[in-house]
């Protein structure tokens, strides 16, 4: 269906209204330039934006306010006026200048005076949103290079009111002017947003069980994303709620630690709730990891989308601090992974934020989703942080289901991606039980990239997977493990040290030269012991301390270590080196050079591996119990592989054959053409 974009003083036709307006609006950057590089353009072009959509909302109600507000002048001041004006605007925000954007053209030699006082005249929330802008300095700049006017008039030709350009289209109108300022900075795009369809899976996923909760009238939930963006997550979740669940009412709240994404989310929350939601739907700025803005605070949905591969080493002091002395009574109790890589630190800060499962004060625990890149599933070893956060996660039986996605989703990278579902409220057929569903092949391509999203969910991949997903079935692309089927033993092989003895004359320098006060010592050692090679140490050993004994002599451990190493050296073939003797039971003294590790499954007994899997090997070996470590991790390439056969050597020997005449053909060519 062909949808019209309204603009003053023209009509666009076209199949979407917001790439329409992305591009006219792209257009007016175009004035930018030479004062600006085009990497720079979204300093103006974003605030302007926000400012237009706001002037043409607030349009209907302009005379109403400035009326009011003549009338509480002086009386009122702060939150109090503001409030009184929000109600006569009917949003949670007002503008009491006479200005607006037409009267802006009114004087072109003063525009920039104008603008800032049009600025000025705006609510508080507004005006500490154009704070993060940073857009004095941008109006500034603009006015030295004449240019602030002109820019200024091609806005007034954009109709961003609702009526004209709804709610979502307006997103999406953000979402494209982002991408394309990030493309143009060689940036990376996905961090401010992500695709909508890939929204509305995590969504789709979230709410799956709750429809009868969502549905009841006055129902109230909380939902928070903390890596928020420009706000497309809340914004997809409350349009889904709206669609599906009109009895439910859903407060969102989002932090971002990007001005000018939290200057747009802000901005685009403004316009989406009404005066009832404003006191508790709110965007704050800040670092999520280290000025946490919701403390203390629970919630009963979260979603998110953290930054692939970023790695966290401007915050590492404040986040190491707060696992060390706060543990599990911080947000980083489970641990930390390494810098290079922060996305497991979000997930963690989330689950702190779980509302308890209570029935009995109205409590029904929390609901997670969260898009990673393949590195959590995987990366780090049994004991290494990333392990010990599966392990913390799997272990409270909170890891509901993962989804893998097809590449090339995001606008900012072209790898595998994931969804995770955590809650701490399974349905009875999932506790103790994790699903894994390959999404890899089921997409669509783009009729034309966007960066480096090139593939899209439909309608029906997304219906397909949830369905998939409440079916809880093993097939072809659906698999449900137990937890205890990602868990595994590192265990710690060692074998015995085997030293050879023998006393040389180069040997005996180069104990003396680090223990030259032993002179004596060694000389009756010598004496005692002869210069004949030993494959037995601990033979050789006990003979010296007889010696020592004798001569009343004791030697601290450092001078004990150093005899060792100068008159030994490793023999397969020599006796086993003797740690220690109790109960009857002889423990030997492990050979670091010789230790291995084996990863055993949770689900298979230790010691029976042990004696067919090692045993038959060395035979020598044991476990070191006390170095056992319990880990984690999820391989989706080992539970969804598909052998492939190969082709027969036939016909790879034929297309060998067919390229070699081919080379043949082409050289003789190339030799008949120089010669003539």
């Amino acid at each position: 269906m062909r949808t019209v974009v309204r603009m003053r003083g023209a009509r666009i036709t076209a199949m979407s209204k917001s790439h329409e307006l992305s591009n006219f609006i792209w257009s007016i950057a175009d004035l930018l330039r030479g004062p600006y590089r085009p990497p720079q353009y979204e300093r103006v072009m974003l605030p302007l934006v926000v400012l237009r959509r706001f002037d043409c909302v607030l349009e209907s109600t302009k005379d109403a306010v400035l009326a009011k507000y003549a009338q509480y002048q002086g009386k009122l001041e702060g939150d109090a006026l503001d409030g009184v004006l929000n109600k006569i605007s009917g949003q949670r925000f007002h503008n009491h200048s006479p200005l607006s954007f037409e009267k802006l053209k009114g004087d072109p030699d003063n525009a920039h005076l104008h603008l800032v006082s049009y600025i000025n005249g705006f609510s508080e929330n507004v005006r500490k949103i154009f704070e993060r802008f940073e857009f004095g300095n941008e109006i500034e700049r603009m006015r030295e290079h004449n240019i602030l006017f002109l820019v200024i008039k091609k806005f007034c030709e954009v109709d961003l009111h609702p009526g004209a350009v709804d709610n979502i289209e307006m997103g999406l109108l953000f979402e494209d002017l982002i991408r394309r300022f990030n493309e143009q900075a060689n940036e990376t795009a996905g961090d401010h947003f992500t695709p909508r369809e890939v929204i509305r899976l995590m969504v789709s996923l979230l709410f799956m069980h709750d429809d009868d909760l969502l549905s009841k009238p006055g129902t109230v939930r909380k939902m928070l994303d903390p890596t928020c963006g420009t706000g497309g997550m809340l914004s997809e979740t409350r349009k889904y709620l709206r669609e599906h669940q009109s009895g439910a009412r859903l407060f969102v709240y989002g932090q971002d630690f990007n001005p000018r994404s939290y200057a747009v989310a802000a901005s685009d929350l403004l316009l989406r709730t009404n005066l009832a939601d404003a006191e508790t739907s709110t965007i704050k700025f800040g670092d999520t990891l280290i000025d946490d803005q919701f403390p203390g605070e629970r919630f009963d949905y979260f979603l998110a989308n953290p930054p692939f591969g970023v790695d966290w080493k401007r915050q590492q002091k404040d986040v190491v601090r707060e696992h060390e002395k706060q543990g599990f009574a911080g947000r980083f109790g489970a641990g930390t992974p390494r810098v290079n890589d922060g996305a497991l630190l979000f997930l963690q800060h989330m689950v702190s934020k779980f509302e308890p499962v209570d029935p009995a004060n109205n409590l029904d625990g929390s609901r997670l989703a969260i898009v990673f890149n393949g590195s959590p599933l995987f990366t780090g070893g049994a004991g290494s942080g990333e392990s010990e956060i599966r392990k913390w996660i799997i272990e409270n039986d909170w890891l509901e289901a993962i989804v893998a996605m097809p590449e090339q989703m995001f606008y900012n990278t072209g790898i595998g991606t994931y969804v995770w579902v955590v809650t701490n409220r399974k349905e009875a057929r999932r506790r103790g039980r994790i699903q894994l569903i390959d999404g890899r092949d089921r997409w669509q391509s783009l009729r034309r990239s966007l960066g480096d999203k090139r593939r899209e969910f439909s309608d029906a991949h997304i219906t397909d997977i949830v369905r998939e997903y409440g079916d809880m079935r093993d097939n072809a692309t659906s698999k449900v493990f137990d937890n205890a089927d990602f868990g595994y033993n590192r265990l710690t092989i060692e074998r015995p040290l085997r030293l050879a003895f023998q006393i040389t004359l180069e040997r005996k320098e180069r104990f003396l030269d680090a223990c030259p006060e032993l002179l004596n010592d060694l000389q009756a050692i010598d004496k005692a012991i002869g210069r004949e090679a030993s494959l037995d140490w601990n033979a050789i050993w006990k003979q010296a301390q007889l010696t020592l004994k004798e001569r009343d002599s004791k030697w601290r451990a450092p001078q004990i270590k150093a005899f060792r190493e100068a008159f030994t050296e490793i023999n397969p073939k020599a006796e086993p080196v003797i740690a220690k003797k109790a109960g009857g039971k002889v423990e030997y003294e492990p050979d670091p050079k010789l230790r291995d590790f084996e990863n055993v499954p949770l689900t298979e007994d230790v010691e029976a591996y042990f004696e067919h899997g090692v045993r038959p090997h060395v035979a020598d070996a044991w476990i070191d119990h006390a170095k056992t470590k319990v880990g984690y991790e999820i391989n989706f390439n080992r539970h969804f592989y598909r052998f492939t056969l190969p082709r027969p050597l036939a016909e790879i020997d034929a297309d060998l054959k067919r390229a070699e005449e081919e080379i043949v053909r082409l050289l003789r060519e190339v030799t008949a053409e120089s010669r003539a």
